[in-house]
């Protein structure tokens, strides 16, 4: 929800200030987007045994490419979140790193980091909204009927 807010909030703004540098962050308001979409679904996909591929934001340089991949993405996403329930809480998750190490971890507490990871990337969105003199979309998400 917060996130299609952003994509409206998008629509007002410059393509060349949704491009422009930023300091921190992955570079730009846009490619922060990008990289949020990616993420979310790289996780989810691995979790359900799924193949994982990275994009390349050089494809999605627009607002409306970037849109265009979450909603292409979504119908990976959205069913598998909204079947959560407490017995995958503690499902196994292995991960093997470049570098010969093993990682496990909960399923839990990679969908709290995919939660985290947006919420942080938001948070720089609302920065550098502020920065460019609008308002950012609010962070609020009470009152906006989830449950």
């Amino acid at each position: 929800m917060v996130r299609e807010q952003w994509y409206e909030w998008c629509e007002n703004i410059s393509e060349e200030e949704l491009l422009g540098a930023r300091t921190g962050g992955v570079g730009s308001i846009l490619k922060t987007l990008f990289h949020i979409v990616d993420v979310e679904w790289s996780w989810i996909q691995v979790l359900q045994g799924k193949p994982d591929f990275q994009e390349d934001f050089e494809h999605y340089k627009s607002l409306q490419q970037v849109k265009e991949l979450d909603a292409k993405f979504r119908p990976d996403v959205k069913p598998f979140v909204l079947s959560w329930h407490a017995g995958l809480e503690r499902n196994m998750f292995e991960d093997h790193l470049a570098d010969g190490r093993i990682v496990t971890d909960t399923w839990g507490e990679v969908m709290r980091h995919v939660i985290a990871h947006e919420i942080h990337h938001v948070g720089q969105l609302s920065v550098w909204a502020r920065k460019i003199g609008k308002e950012p979309v609010s962070a609020n998400l009470i009152g906006k009927g989830l449950r």
